[in-house]
């Protein structure tokens, strides 16, 4: 957690609105293995870091609320009687969504004041709007005494982004960032929500985050389709979700789909099949087959469920060329954003400058390197 960061829009509050706030901490997430196995009810193996975004809150007599997103100098006023969605679809629409959701459960919230300030690299695929989500839910929560559970509010968190935003997204991002525990990942059952913490002894690994710095314009779009795909298929096998397929299963109906959504479907089934796999690993204190089931998932990525692309598999390849590197694949939606990579940690330096002058060679576009920790899930900062 940044004490920079909390302290920034802390001394804000107090010289926009002449109060001492509540301040609020809700963390970015990763995912180590399991993904696009969320929406299919499957297994995710995500983990808070200690990159998030700080919020001060308080209430407000002025009749009207107000939310301000210092990094972008961008402010907006609202009523509580007059929520509607904003039409520039940006950040607004996350703080507009919670509060919304919120009131559609029959709470009844007073006015506020928010500020918040993310270190979330734009577009790295670490959730910085499951982190916004949160950290409002969370505060108001805490200022109006709404007696929500964390499970609720990472409902109400997932809620806002369908109904105001308009992503379908699964509940992983919402879940990583609300319930992290420090030193540890979570294994989540994304049927029934529970989850198992992990404790990770990276011993003298650690993990690195590589950004392609790349947003091709298919991810929405894809997302949807992927998601729809399963989603039939699921239908086709008389089951809730592809998590309770097996591949046995999919080759019965092999005839009635296309080889392109087979492949997906598989995917789905063996990351599913991987991360628990990768849970075991850890247990076992077994780095070298977590990042064998690692590139494992980025080769169903790539291959399989189609979600990767040249930056990211350009990537990946620089890690398998390095012994040093024990896994590395694609995180998050796809088609851009960051790959993880399980790296010793004497040598991520020397890897880090290595593969930016490679990728620097071929694509003339820089990328990003960022060392995390993981870190605790969102929580009041005294």
């Amino acid at each position: 957690m940044s004490n920079k960061l909390i302290q920034e829009v802390k001394e804000e509050f107090k010289k926009v609105f002449s109060a001492n706030p509540l301040l609020v901490f809700s963390p970015g997430r990763i995912n180590i293995i399991g993904e696009h196995t969320d929406y299919n009810g499957g297994f995710v193996f995500p983990a808070a870091i200690d990159k998030g975004i700080a919020a001060a809150i308080e209430k407000s007599d002025t009749g009207t609320c107000t939310a301000i997103a210092m990094d972008l100098e961008s402010s907006i006023e609202f009523e509580l009687d007059k929520l509607k969605p904003s039409k520039e679809g940006s950040w607004e629409n996350y703080v507009l969504g919670v509060v919304a959701e919120i009131q559609n459960r029959n709470k009844v919230i007073g006015d506020f004041n928010i500020i918040f300030k993310g270190n979330i690299p734009e577009g790295a695929g670490m959730s910085s709007s499951a982190a916004l989500e949160n950290s409002v839910v969370f505060g108001l929560n805490k200022l109006f005494d709404l007696g929500f559970t964390k499970t609720e509010m990472i409902l109400i968190s997932q809620k806002a982004e369908h109904n105001y935003v308009g992503v379908k997204c699964g509940i992983m991002d919402q879940y990583a960032s609300m319930f992290g525990v420090k030193d540890n990942a979570l294994l989540l059952d994304c049927n029934t929500l529970k989850s198992k913490a992990y404790k990770i002894d990276f011993k003298d690994h650690q993990l690195m985050l590589i950004n392609t710095n790349v947003k091709h314009s298919l991810s929405d779009s894809a997302y949807n389709d992927r998601r729809s795909a399963c989603e039939n298929i699921a239908k086709l096998l008389n089951v809730a979700t592809l998590r309770e397929a097996t591949e046995e299963d999919l080759e019965k109906i092999i005839d009635k789909i296309t080889p392109e959504n087979y492949q997906k479907a598989l995917y789905v089934i063996q990351e599913i099949d991987r991360t628990q796999r990768a849970a075991k690993a850890i247990e076992e204190n077994n780095l070298e087959t977590l990042g064998a089931l690692i590139y494992g998932s980025h080769n169903g990525l790539q291959h399989q469920y189609k979600v990767s692309c040249d930056e990211l598999d350009f990537l990946v390849n620089q890690a398998k060329k390095n012994k040093n590197v024990l896994g590395a694949r694609m995180m998050g939606g796809g088609f851009g954003g960051c790959t993880i990579n399980l790296i010793k940690k004497n040598e991520a330096k020397n890897f880090a400058k290595s593969t930016a002058i490679a990728y620097k060679n071929k694509f003339d576009k820089e990328c990003s390197v960022y060392f995390i920790a993981l870190s605790d899930g969102t929580h009041l900062v005294k």
